[in-house]
Parts: C-alpha cells; sequence; structure tokens
C-alpha cells in the first residue's frame, strides 16, 4: 500500500514474511508497467550462467492476479535469465498490491538499480502520471525526488524519438539531452547532435557549441501562432551592402561601415568621406 506520505510499503500475503514460493514461469505474466524496454543480450547470458551454476540468489516479487496467475512486481532480468537457463520454476515472494503501487515499485526497483536509460526512466515516469493520474509532485514524492528533478526528466521526451536513439546508442548524458533541448529548430537540433556525436563533445563543449547556433540563429517574429522569419535570406542583403562598399573602395573612396545587431532590427551605417565624395563628383 501507499503511505499517506507517499512511501510503498507492500503486504506479504504470507504470515512468515521470509516464505518463498517455487512459481512456475508459465504461470508468471511481465509486468505491463515495466519502463525498461531494452535488455542487454550479453548481460542476461551471464546472468543466465551465473543462475545455472549458483541458481537465484534473490527471489522475484510477484502479486497473484487470479487463482492461478501472478503478475511480475520486480525482478524482470532474473526471470528473463531463468528462461534462458531453462529454468522450470523460479522462487518468488508474493506481494499484495494494486495496479498502481506494482507500477511505482516497478520503476522504484529499476530506479535504485541505476542502470535504466535516461528516456526509459523519462518514460516511466511519465506513464505513471499519465495512467494513474499523479500529478508531478506526487510522482516526485513516490519517487524520493524534487519535482523539479521530475520535471526536467520529462522534458527530455520533447526530443524526437530518433534523436533519444542517437543519444542513447551514442552513450550521452542527460546534460548532453538537456543542452539540445535548448534548440528549438528540428533541424538545427540534429545538426547539432550529429557534430556532438562525431566530434565525441563533453558537456561544456556541448553547452558553447548550443549557445553559439542559438545566438547566430537569424531571429524570428511570431504571428497569428506561428513563427515567420524577419529577413527571408538576410545573407543576400549583407551580401549587396558588402559589394557595395568593396566597389567604393575600388574606386579610391574610403568607405567604411559598422553593423549594429539589436533585438529588433540590424541597422548598417556607412560613412563615405566628404573629401572624396567632392573629387570622386569632380572626376565624373
Amino acid at each position: 500500500m501507499l503511505t499517506r506520505h507517499g512511501a510503498i510499503r507492500l503486504s506479504f500475503l504470507t504470515k512468515n514474511e521470509n516464505k518463498i514460493s517455487e512459481i512456475p514461469i508459465i504461470k508468471i505474466r511481465p509486468n505491463k508497467s515495466q519502463p525498461r524496454k531494452v535488455f542487454n543480450e550479453k548481460e542476461l547470458s551471464a546472468l543466465s550462467q551465473s543462475i545455472t551454476e549458483n541458481g537465484i540468489l534473490q527471489p522475484l516479487t510477484v502479486r497473484r492476479i487470479s487463482a492461478s496467475e501472478f503478475e511480475l512486481v520486480a525482478g524482470e532480468r532474473r526471470l528473463r535469465a531463468s528462461v534462458l537457463a531453462g529454468l522450470r520454476k523460479v522462487p518468488c515472494i508474493v506481494v499484495k498490491c494494486s495496479d498502481k503501487e506494482s507500477a511505482v515499485y516497478a520503476l522504484l526497483e529499476n530506479l535504485q538499480r541505476s542502470d535504466l536509460d535516461i528516456f526509459e526512466e523519462a518514460r516511466g515516469i511519465s506513464k505513471l502520471i499519465r495512467r494513474y493520474g499523479f500529478t508531478q509532485e506526487e510522482a516526485a514524492s513516490r519517487l524520493g525526488k524534487s519535482q523539479s528533478t521530475v520535471a526536467n526528466k520529462l522534458r527530455l521526451l520533447r526530443l524526437t524519438y530518433e534523436e533519444q536513439e542517437w543519444i542513447t546508442n551514442a552513450g550521452l548524458s542527460e546534460r548532453h539531452a538537456r543542452a539540445l533541448l535548448r534548440i528549438e529548430d528540428e533541424q538545427m537540433r540534429r545538426e547539432a547532435l550529429s557534430k556532438i556525436i562525431s566530434e565525441n563533445l563533453n558537456t561544456q563543449q556541448t553547452d558553447e557549441l548550443v549557445s553559439i547556433l542559438i545566438n547566430s540563429a537569424p531571429k524570428t517574429e511570431k504571428g497569428r501562432g506561428s513563427s515567420k522569419a524577419v529577413i527571408k535570406d538576410l545573407r543576400i542583403f549583407v551580401n549587396t551592402i558588402n559589394k557595395a562598399i568593396d566597389t567604393m573602395r575600388l574606386a579610391g573612396i574610403d568607405a567604411q561601415s559598422n553593423k549594429k545587431d539589436t533585438d529588433n532590427f540590424i541597422e548598417y551605417t556607412i560613412r563615405i568621406p566628404k573629401r572624396q565624395q567632392s573629387e570622386t563628383e569632380k572626376t565624373a
């Protein structure tokens, strides 16, 4: 059961909490709220070999869902490895808990192992909130985390699924992912991610790259619910101005330009000495 402070307290069905039951694997269903979706095959194989030689040292935790069936609460890696080892029965402790408590416990068990990837963890928290109507504060309390930590983890899901896969496969950290979230443009974000991976940038270098990209991006303004560029191709205009200045300099005019970039506009100031202007007009 969940206590009034949000902690989980599982009720054992047996009078003796240390009693372990041997339950046929065929009668155990996987936990539908299991946050982990990817299991390392090499690690499972190694665990299976260990189980074959030493047996299961830590019993699985299950709950009864019918007269003849149980649902796994914690221990899916051990269950999968036991199947690989050819076991027909596994040692289990039977607990009494609701769907909600089972989901929270499954997530907690994985979080305490500290080997969930950052997006599996975020999706697990998101599922708790959506399926059981938790607020972020309630989810944070039950998981033993601060509300801000939960909010930051949920923000990671704003990245596309493809971006999440890139980050996971490259072994990037949560801080890498949070830095990328500062880039709103999806194409720019993917280009940044590609550079981070190819150049093996650390978190500080990633923060610097993101800042450079954001500061160099064209300013946009929002109108009627959509964003549009203030100037569609600023480079065309800049090049035109630069060419005009170069032409004047080639003609012997000491033209000088100054560019000022503000939040509202880009200002170009061009200075032409009057003496040279008069002499040019006389020559013409």
